[in-house]
């Protein structure tokens, strides 16, 4: 069982805090970036993937999943931003190959175990567990986890109001599961814009890129301990103490400081990341980041750094612009480091491998 749930009454809250502000609101693979003069790899690609992957193994995949989905997403709607999250943190962890759907057991750990996964929602990795269910029964041993969850993002980014894009099939699930590669390999709430670009950059990710992808936090919400440094005893570069981060709207920053202020006791409670359209993929975020309603210290950062301030400009005028660099991003994000062949398998079980873990 997955114990990362928001309760209703949390999320509520939240859009309490909405309304008082609404006031306010009206396989193609990129040449690969120079970081520190030296030219980064492309992401990896273990073999040929095609659109068309399962056209006659499994012709209903896409359709089966799309079903799957669009139920799970009417009965929960944080599942968008969950499935989403889990997405690229399975694919910025060793590459798109679902070994963060691996549970842990008593003799080996996965990782679930990396503190950073540990809020990882439970309706996402239920809602890929539903989808691999009806594809066993319609054609069973074909469709790989990591497929389903690549899919499933599409799917479910589309359904909520975003971009469609292309989306190569193929890959295989990963044979291992690192309970210590997440803390390394994951960007976290406190990042500096430089620790990012760097980030992003060893995995052959530009700053356009970077940016367009942080568009995602349009969905779904974080927990109060992730921005908790922003609203408490918050202190200036000159150690002038603050009643909260003078960058963030006062209105949002009183308003989250009410909400939060048991999140020591219960580390559930939580925020929209978009508090104005939060179930809406949009560029929504992006125009937030220009008002002071960035949650994270990282979304203040990509607003107030000369190298990410023009694109977040950007993205917040023209939503055009920013689905169109998004969906390029998603596709280039779904290609990394794609296991084929004899590096994976197609799992019975998306949470358990089916022979074991490979040997260390």
């Amino acid at each position: 069982m997955y114990q990362h749930e928001i309760p209703a009454m949390r999320l509520s809250l939240l859009l309490l805090v909405a309304a008082a502000l609404s006031g306010h609101a009206a396989a193609q693979v990129v040449p690969p970036p120079v970081v520190g003069g030296q030219q980064v790899p492309a992401p990896v690609v273990g073999g040929p993937l095609s659109p068309e992957f399962y056209s006659q193994s499994c012709p209903r995949a896409e359709r089966i999943i799309a079903e799957v989905m669009q139920s799970k997403q009417m009965a929960s709607p944080t599942t968008a931003a969950g499935v989403l999250r889990v997405f690229f943190h399975d694919c910025f962890v060793s590459g798109c190959d679902a070994s963060v759907l691996i549970a842990s057991t008593q003799f080996d750990k996965s990782e679930h175990d990396a503190e950073i996964n540990h809020s990882l929602p439970g309706d996402a990795f239920d809602a890929v567990v539903r989808a691999k269910l009806a594809l066993e029964l319609e054609c069973p041993g074909v469709v790989s986890c990591a497929d389903i969850l690549a899919l499933a993002s599409r799917v479910l980014v589309t359904m909520t109001g975003g971009p469609r894009y292309p989306i190569a099939l193929g890959r295989k699930d990963s044979l291992s599961s690192s309970p210590t590669a997440p803390e390394v390999e994951l960007p976290h709430s406190n990042y500096t814009v430089d620790r990012l670009i760097q980030l992003f950059g060893a995995k052959g990710f530009t700053v356009q890129e970077l940016v367009a992808l942080s568009g995602a936090h349009t969905l779904g919400f974080s927990h109060c301990k992730e921005f908790a440094d922003r609203l408490y005893n918050f202190r200036d570069k000159g150690g002038k103490p603050e009643a909260f981060d003078p960058s963030m709207n006062p209105s949002l920053a009183k308003g989250l400081q009410a909400v939060c202020k048991d999140y020591l006791k219960d580390p559930t409670i939580a925020a929209f990341n978009d508090i104005i359209t939060p179930g809406k993929f949009d560029n929504m975020y992006f125009v937030n980041l220009e008002r002071g309603l960035g949650l994270l210290s990282t979304d203040e950062e990509l607003f107030t750094d000369p190298r990410t301030r023009p694109l977040v400009q950007l993205y917040a005028a023209n939503s055009t612009v920013f689905f169109d660099d998004f969906g390029r991003a998603m596709e280039k994000l779904s290609l990394f480091g794609v296991k084929t062949g004899a590096d994976g398998e197609v799992r019975r079980r998306c949470d358990a491998y089916n022979h074991g873990p490979m040997p260390k």
